[in-house]
């Protein structure tokens, strides 16, 4: 079994972290999201540390980090006084992992799915504030084959009860890479892809809409029912980008009784840096 770590919230710029004010409770909060694809190399060859700093976000959550230590670039970065890098243990840091960076210095933070088969991959930050919790969140893909479908279910079922737990506490902000393509609009190319590739599985698409019948609502599309061409991700091969041959699979959900606090949640697709582009929603919370 691997050993298991605790990572301390890293505080790159102390003094200005004690000088730091609470979000005041009228003030919106604006929430990033980015699958980085390799945070070294998204700051080192497309400055995406200049893209972050552009979006004025209280809360940004990164996935697929894939380093041991915030590059110096985001640690330079004092207007997030509080950083959390949680790193995949068996790889050095080489694979998967998923970062929060916080204007804010939340209430507490854990780190992990309380599974040692999951959290030795880091792919979970959630962190407590005032009035609600936020999970930043890099969900296992099924595999090549969908070798890992089985895995993914047991994920799937143990992120229901901890999120359907959280939110009899406080309401519940779940945001990140879920790798899944919900429903036929939010995929390109369905028929090809259905059952045969992960992330478009008759499995992993209803086992999300089961956590939105838990009470939970997938806010960009009920804000837009809609719109197609929504794309999140597209593959390096065949120009998909160019093309938006894509998939939709980068989500804010957050609890049904805070939905009407939504003031707006976008796609961010014009931002190059990585096969996946941000995703960022403001909410009067």
């Amino acid at each position: 079994m691997a050993q298991k770590r605790n990572y301390s919230i890293f505080e790159t710029n102390p003094e200005k972290a004690v000088e730091s004010k609470k979000r005041k409770n009228e003030e919106p909060l604006k929430i990033y999201s980015w699958n980085v694809a390799g945070l070294r190399s998204c700051v080192s060859k497309r400055a995406c540390d200049k893209e972050i700093a552009k979006w004025n976000a209280d809360i940004v959550f990164l996935q697929e980090t894939k380093c041991a230590e915030f590059p110096p670039e985001i640690q330079r970065m004092s207007e997030f006084p509080y950083k959390k890098l949680c790193i995949s243990v068996n790889n050095k840091g080489a694979y998967a992992g998923v970062a929060m960076l916080s204007k804010e210095k939340p209430i507490s933070v854990k780190l992990g799915i309380d599974n040692d088969g999951f959290d030795d991959h880091a792919r979970l930050i959630q962190a407590e504030f005032d009035n609600f919790y936020v999970l930043g969140v890099y969900v296992p893909n099924s595999g090549t084959g969908l070798k890992n479908l089985d895995k993914r279910k047991q994920w799937e079922e143990l992120m229901l009860a901890k999120i359907t737990a959280l939110d009899k506490v406080k309401p519940v902000i779940y945001v990140g890479d879920m790798n899944v393509a919900h429903n036929e609009i939010d995929i390109k190319n369905p028929e090809s892809n259905r059952n045969k590739s992960p992330g478009f599985t008759d499995q992993e698409r209803e086992d999300f809409g089961r956590l939105l019948d838990a009470g939970f609502t997938d806010v960009y599309r009920k804000m837009n029912p809609d719109k197609t061409g929504a794309y999140t991700y597209w593959t390096y091969r065949g120009n998909a980008r160019a093309k938006n041959v894509g998939w939709r699979l980068d989500y804010f959900v957050v609890s049904e009784r805070i939905f009407d606090k939504v003031i707006d949640c976008d796609i961010h697709a014009d931002i190059p840096g990585s096969d996946h582009c941000p995703i960022s929603m403001t909410i009067a919370i």
